[in-house]
């Protein structure tokens, strides 16, 4: 195709950091051309001087116009102009690369359609774990292997919180307040801290790892709103780290999604992984284990993602949006997302009275769960004595109902706290 003309709908972080390498020195200068820009406000101070590139205040517009080849799309969000002007791009024939990972998680089969009714590529390197070339090595270097998992920390924020809440032995609350003033949480954080964007991510890589389109509908999410300093203390007293898990693997012919608070053995690839930073692990066959760590936001990773992608499109490479004869069509999802043999964690909170340890205990073993470790701590106050376990491992489904009996016997004074334990 020879240097790409392309248009450019949002100029923030990482818009401008697509700039940047589009008018620099490397690789992508002499590949691309800007031939359009869109955004929300046209007089804004920018590092890179735009008064020479055609402004379209519709970034509808900019999808359709036929100065462009590909619609670069860094607007965000999986509703409104984003996802009318990547219809409109796909319609007209022109190939989109793009950094969003909602619109992909909630549209991706029918933009997948769309895409193929038009001969049109989807590039969207940029819209899982930033820097790292996760969707590259799924899509072609591991193109051969039977993958059975994939799993990674894919939301920097959370990481953050979760390692100075470790460290520090700080709140949830104090430690998103200094994440928010140090710019690594958005003023309002729930899209992060709820687990919701990491599973956006976790929508489309279990698409390319399954052969099908995301489901992001099918998955289960938790967040990190709900661990305490004594739940990190503790995971550090049972050899473990506290890790917001985000993690895909086949059940047969389905698969298993979820997004939740986990503790990770300390020798696990994942628990090592602090701060900001992402990653990720896919298990397969016959590669084997494969880690990938880096920085999973910010306009330089992010930037290099999609300028990869458009290095890719400049050389004609076409590939399916996803993997697999049946990429139009979402994943089976398994039923309920509930694990079926796993060991867990589990936090109480209980009343300092007499015959409690009691009834937890003849409940748990009524509903077949057996401990393997048990940890009272000292009383938090006459109301409160906070109660930790380890069970063997066990379905779900069995701990949620006898979870749900010890609430109805009243022998909780709150909402236990239940993570998964993988090794």
């Amino acid at each position: 195709m020879g240097v790409l003309r392309i248009g450019i709908a949002g100029l923030g972080t990482v818009g401008g950091g697509l700039l940047k390498l589009a008018y620099g020195q490397g690789p992508l200068a002499s590949t691309v051309t800007v031939t359009g820009v869109s955004a929300r406000t046209r007089g804004r101070t920018r590092d890179v001087d735009i008064s020479s590139i055609p402004w379209f205040d519709d970034p509808v517009a900019l999808a359709k116009s036929p100065d462009i080849d590909v619609f670069v799309e860094l607007m965000g969000g999986s509703e409104g102009s984003a996802k009318a002007a990547v219809e409109a791009a796909l319609s007209a024939g022109k190939h989109v690369a793009t950094a969003n990972k909602a619109l992909l998680a909630e549209h991706g089969a029918d933009l997948a359609a769309l895409a193929a009714a038009h001969g049109a590529e989807i590039r969207y390197e940029a819209a899982v774990a930033g820097g790292i070339p996760v969707i590259k090595a799924l899509r072609e270097g591991l193109a051969a292997n039977d993958i059975s998992a994939v799993s990674g920390v894919l939301n920097g924020t959370c990481n953050y919180i979760l390692t100075e809440m470790d460290v520090t032995g700080r709140s949830f609350g104090d430690v998103l307040a200094d994440a928010q003033r140090l710019g690594y949480a958005e003023a309002d954080p729930t899209l992060d801290v709820s687990g919701a964007d990491a599973g956006h991510k976790l929508a489309i890589l279990s698409a390319i790892a399954f052969g099908g389109a995301p489901n992001f509908k099918a998955l289960r999410l938790e967040g990190i709103q709900a661990i305490e300093p004594i739940d990190l203390e503790s995971a550090k007293f049972l050899g473990r780290r506290v890790k917001l898990l985000a993690k895909a693997a086949r059940v047969g012919d389905s698969v298993i999604q979820s997004v939740r608070p986990t503790l990770l053995a300390q020798d696990h690839p994942i628990a090592r992984v602090n701060g900001p930073l992402n990653a990720v692990v896919i298990d397969a066959e016959p590669v084997g284990r494969l880690s990938l760590v880096g920085r999973g936001a910010g306009a330089g990773p992010t930037a290099s993602a999609v300028a990869g992608d458009l290095i890719d499109l400049s050389h004609e490479d076409s590939r399916p949006v996803f993997s697999g004869p049946g990429q139009a069509n979402p994943l089976t999802a398994a039923s309920g997302g509930l694990l079926a043999n796993s060991k867990f964690y589990v936090r109480l909170r209980v009343p300092d009275r007499a015959g409690t340890i009691a009834k937890i205990t003849d409940t748990l073993a009524k509903h077949l769960v057996s401990i393997e470790s048990f940890l009272q701590k000292p009383p938090e106050d006459a109301a409160r004595v906070p109660i930790v376990l380890t069970t063997q491992p066990m379905a779900e489904q069995d701990l949620l109902d006898a979870l749900a009996e010890l609430s109805r016997l009243d022998v909780l004074v709150e909402a236990p706290v239940l993570m998964p334990l993988e090794d």
